[in-house]
């Protein structure tokens, strides 16, 4: 790793992202490693269908929403005193493609193997698996109940 310990995270509320970056967490302390945690956000597809306008207003706000959940989900994981630093960084567009982007130059990409959406017996989510294909570093993808395992 040379001298590059940065550890970008995915965590986008689901119990795996979080079990990821507690996993990254440990990581990072052991290598002496910064964390990078990062969430995405994107309007839904429907909007602007049929002329439907993009909400916009308080009531309404993806990008604000997804950061509090990026916030409340590192702060459920890590309290206040995580041991290592941690960035939090929200980024407008897909997942995985707002990962790609962030984990350029990174040691390593953390993420859990299923997000929030998709079917639930499916063992790797979409996301995760394009980023095993795609990642620019190693990627360590934490299946949900594993980090726990003891």
């Amino acid at each position: 790793m040379s001298g590059n310990h940065r550890i970008v995270v995915g965590v986008d509320g689901s119990p795996a992202s979080e079990q990821a970056l507690r996993w990254a967490v440990d990581y990072a302390k052991a290598v002496g490693g910064t964390i990078s945690a990062i969430t995405a956000w994107e309007y839904p597809a429907f909007y602007g269908w049929g002329g439907t306008a993009v909400p916009t207003g308080e009531s309404l706000n993806p990008e604000e929403l997804a950061g509090q959940t990026l916030a409340a989900s590192v702060t459920k994981v890590v309290g206040e005193d995580p041991g290592v630093p941690i960035s939090e960084s929200v980024m407008p567009g897909n997942a995985a493609g707002a990962l790609l982007q962030a984990a350029k130059g990174a040691a390593l990409l953390v993420v859990g193997s299923r997000g929030l959406g998709g079917f639930s017996g499916v063992l790797l989510g979409s996301v995760s698996r394009h980023l095993t294909e795609h990642a620019p570093c190693p990627v360590v993808v934490v299946r949900e109940g594993q980090a726990d395992a003891e």
